[in-house]
């Protein structure tokens, strides 16, 4: 708790005009790049809600304020993981000024380790200083990071985005995913031919809890494992990311590790926050669509396709 609320007030640091950026009409916000075409001035953003017009009630572009919160979860190959890190500090060092990099472990439950803060000195000495964990724990700590970085957006005009940098094996998780036979004997035992079941039951239910979240969600995963189990894993990561409309690399060798992260802040840099306004009696599910042109003509977009509304 004293962790969450002091973020809040770095964040009212951060952006002086936070008090009077509060929603007057119901609202959730997307991120959204822009892939091709050439925008010297401001887009004009044209979204629909379920197929119908939508309104931009706020967009922060590329050169906005930004708070990255970097989760490491580190386990394994020491090779890899200090490749990672020196490649995440690279990365951080390029960051704009108004670009605040918080950094959380994930092993054992989410802990914070620096705050959000410019300081880039800070930040690459508490990188330098971490150290591998047996146990992976991103699956139990995803919803609370990224809830955080929710608050952030839902408080303050400024862009959030969530980035973990894993090397996990879904085999080396306290809880037991592997979904083994509970009778060697019973050739209809379905776990036998489904072994991938309790993965894709966690993956659904995840879905399912931070469909309503609008921090953005990327993955850099250091180690691609070619196991059933991994591969099911590995893919789940990927899904979830996709929810949150982010991005999950997966990095087949060590050579791979320093491009991938570096795409990835590329990416989260890069991002659009639209705010988009929510006509009254709007169902839970929202489909997204999204349009953009500038200058001379339309621009190559991509997007948070969908979004789960709560109506406070």
């Amino acid at each position: 708790m004293r962790t969450i609320a002091f973020l809040l007030l770095v964040l009212a640091a951060l952006c002086s005009a936070s008090v009077a950026h509060a929603q007057q009409a119901p609202a959730f916000s997307i991120p959204v790049w822009i892939d091709k075409g050439k925008c010297d001035g401001t887009p004009r953003f044209e979204p629909t809600l379920n197929g119908r017009p939508a309104t931009v009630s706020e967009q922060l572009a590329p050169t906005s304020d930004q708070i990255i919160l970097v989760v490491f979860d580190l386990t394994g190959d020491l090779a890899r993981i200090e490749e990672a890190k020196q490649a995440a500090i690279a990365a951080i060092s390029k960051l704009p000024p108004n670009a605040w990099v918080g950094v959380l472990r994930a092993q054992d439950g989410l802990h914070v380790l620096a705050d959000p803060t410019p300081d880039r000195q800070k930040i690459a000495e508490i990188i330098n200083s971490l150290s591998s964990n047996g146990t992976p724990g991103l699956l139990e700590t995803l919803r609370p990071a990224l809830a955080l970085g929710d608050a952030m957006v839902r408080s303050s005009p400024v862009r959030v985005s969530v980035l973990y940098i894993t090397d996990g094996s879904i085999y080396s998780y306290r809880e037991d995913y592997t979904d083994p036979v509970i009778n060697p004997s019973d050739t209809h035992d379905l776990s036998r031919r489904f072994r991938d079941e309790l993965i894709n039951e966690k993956i659904s239910k995840l879905k399912r809890h931070i469909g309503s979240l609008e921090a953005p969600l990327f993955v850099v995963h250091l180690n691609y494992r070619q196991d059933d189990l991994d591969v099911a894993y590995q893919n789940g990561l990927d899904s979830l990311a996709m929810t949150t409309g982010g991005e999950c690399i997966i990095c087949r060798s060590l050579a791979e590790i320093p491009q991938a992260i570096s795409v990835i802040f590329a990416r989260m840099t890069s991002v659009w926050r639209l705010c988009l306004a929510v006509p009254p009696k709007t169902r839970s599910y929202l489909q997204v669509g999204m349009r953009a042109s500038c200058g001379s003509g339309p621009l190559q977009l991509s997007w948070r396709s969908s979004f789960h509304w709560t109506r406070e």
